[in-house]
């Protein structure tokens, strides 16, 4: 290795190979003394690694699309609490390894918060995982006819936050129900779980056959140590619907 050049590829300094040579004129323009033209250097390769390790977490986190929190209609619902929605924000959850469930009904934006609440850990360096309930079912189902039920498994319980969105939407067979209970019993007090639901929880035993002993075992390991979101009113997807244009 006989150059510079030669010396940054092999470190992986892609931004410093790029960008030294313009920023060391600037250098002797501004007499930058050696320490501050290093830190500007090195400022730029950190921010590049940092920008490029959050769109690898948003990659693997598999939103099916990005929400932020300034796009969400908080004048639509009749009822939402926004000051503690934007308390979660702050992701102290996250390091509490509690859980947030957003409950209403549906086109209330429900997905939208929870996304919009994973896209934010995952700028803040923590990994996400964003699902379906039926969809995480399904794949725990096959894989378990597959015999790697646990690798499998392990999907939903490696990432800090989980996100099981439309619990509810429909109902569950005994084995999806053992599943769901595999999830969240296994993150309990291990990882936080941020979930969706289009039914209140006296309803829940709907969702799991009737059965009453799973679907006590979940609610108390959801629950404890959970934050609940209570969104009311009319679907924002139906709007035109409900109010056409005049």
């Amino acid at each position: 290795m006989n150059t510079l050049t030669e010396q940054l590829d092999y470190l992986k300094l892609g931004h410093v190979a790029e960008h030294h040579a313009a920023l060391a004129q600037e250098a002797a323009a501004a007499a930058w003394s050696h320490l501050e033209f290093l830190q500007r250097l090195l400022d730029g390769e950190c921010a590049v690694r940092q920008q490029r390790a959050v769109e690898r977490r948003v990659r693997a986190a598999r939103f099916p699309v990005i929400k932020t929190l300034d796009q969400f209609h908080w004048d639509w619902p009749k009822k939402i609490n926004q000051l503690q929605v934007q308390h979660l924000f702050r992701l102290g959850f996250i390091t509490q390894k509690t859980n947030v469930i957003f409950a209403g009904g549906v086109g209330l934006g429900k997905s939208h918060l929870a996304a919009a609440l994973g896209y934010a850990a995952c700028q803040h360096g923590h990994s996400v995982l964003f699902t379906t309930a039926v969809d995480a079912i399904n794949n725990l189902v096959a894989a378990q006819a597959a015999h790697r039920l646990k690798t499998e498994l392990n999907r939903y319980l490696a990432p800090a936050v989980l996100i099981l969105d439309e619990i509810g939407y429909l109902p569950l067979d005994k084995a999806g129900a053992d599943l769901l209970f595999q999830i969240i019993s296994q993150r309990y007090e291990r990882g936080s779980l941020i979930v969706t639901t289009n039914k209140a929880f006296k309803q829940w035993s709907s969702i799991f056959n009737n059965d009453a002993g799973i679907t006590s075992a979940i609610l108390d390991r959801l629950l404890h140590q959970a934050e609940t979101v209570v969104i009311d009113g009319k679907s924002y997807r139906m709007k035109d619907q409900i109010e056409p244009p005049n």
